[in-house]
């Protein structure tokens, strides 16, 4: 990939917007491109945590696995998130695994180094990021309070809605979300089942609310999905 390619992608991550043109030109000097392929892993866990990453181009899940081999999912990712960030803030090992979900995925990494050498330096750029990791957190407290409080039904639609606030498209007067998630990640995100999922979802298009197949989900009427 070209140099201009990738300095116009990593001019929109708000990370880097704090900073003055020596020192972006200190991050296109690190930054490395990546292209991955379904299915395929980008860090797994107990590796080393050195390098920060930022999504350009595809879906990427963020996730563990529980003691009895089961995948949970932590999170989706779309274009411009930036993941790994953990070891800015202390994680030597990685937690969890960040893994492709659909074909040509693309991203940018940059040494954790680098970046907190900036940080040191740009008291906004390390504000920036106390933003970005706080929204993380609140994300994460609102998927918590809906796995502890809430019934599948409503962890289920809980996602589809987090999902058209994080990628949706304005299609008329509907919302398109477009995806490569199975059932089964689905419920994997949800803490639910496949069959559950299937349930949940054919009941929403039997009442008109969302219309789904393989690749999308289409929400009919955000303000009747409840």
């Amino acid at each position: 990939m070209s140099r201009a390619i990738i300095t116009e992608f990593l001019k929109k991550i708000p990370l880097f917007a704090a900073l003055r043109d020596d020192e972006f030109e200190r991050i296109l000097e690190v930054a490395e491109y990546h292209k991955k392929s379904k299915y395929d892993f980008i860090y797994l866990p107990d590796e080393s945590a050195e390098r920060v990453f930022f999504l350009k181009k595809g879906s990427i899940k963020i996730g563990t696995h529980s003691n009895d081999g089961k995948e949970v999912i932590k999170s989706v990712l779309y274009p411009n998130s930036m993941f790994g960030e953990l070891c800015i803030v202390g994680e030597g090992q990685r937690l969890d695994f960040a893994q492709s979900i659909n074909d040509d995925v693309e991203y940018c990494s940059v040494e954790v180094n680098t970046i907190l050498h900036l940080m040191r330096r740009n008291h906004l750029m390390s504000l920036r990021l106390f933003e970005m990791i706080g929204r993380r957190l609140i994300s994460a407290e609102r998927r918590l309070e809906s796995l502890v409080l809430k019934d599948a039904r409503a962890r289920i639609i809980d996602f589809i809605k987090e999902a058209v606030e994080n990628n949706g498209q304005r299609v008329g007067y509907e919302m398109l979300i477009r995806h490569s998630l199975t059932q089964q990640d689905i419920a994997n995100i949800t803490g639910t089942s496949r069959q559950t999922v299937t349930s949940v979802l054919n009941d929403l298009k039997k009442s008109n609310l969302i219309y789904f197949n393989r690749r999308s989900i289409l929400v009919r009427d955000m303000a009747k999905l409840a």
